[in-house]
């Protein structure tokens, strides 16, 4: 069972996946067919419905010529000691100051 916030997530990605679509002036049977479906799996995709195999929506994507998006969705985020690390390199060194 999916979440509110999941469900509307699914729906967004949908929407601009019927948005992709049309914008390449594609009807949905002509869509299906390159990716592979049924009429109603492409309208249920559009609908965001969770139902969908994700090698659906792989499929999708390169059609799309957007397949990079996904590299996008796990990328490793920088541990806090490489921003340490980061920070301490681009603050450089800083003098001390003489007592007067």
């Amino acid at each position: 069972m999916i979440d509110d916030n999941e469900k509307s997530a699914l729906e967004n990605l949908g929407r601009r996946l019927k948005t992709a679509r049309l914008e390449r002036n594609d009807s949905q049977k002509e869509f299906a067919w390159r990716i592979g479906v049924s009429i109603p799996t492409l309208q249920n995709m559009e609908q965001g419905k969770p139902t969908v195999a994700i090698g659906t929506w792989v499929k999708a994507l390169a059609i799309l010529d957007r397949l990079d998006d996904l590299d996008h969705l796990f990328t490793p985020g920088e541990s806090l000691f490489a921003q340490h690390e980061r920070i301490k390199k681009t603050k450089g060194r800083q003098r001390a100051r003489r007592k007067k």
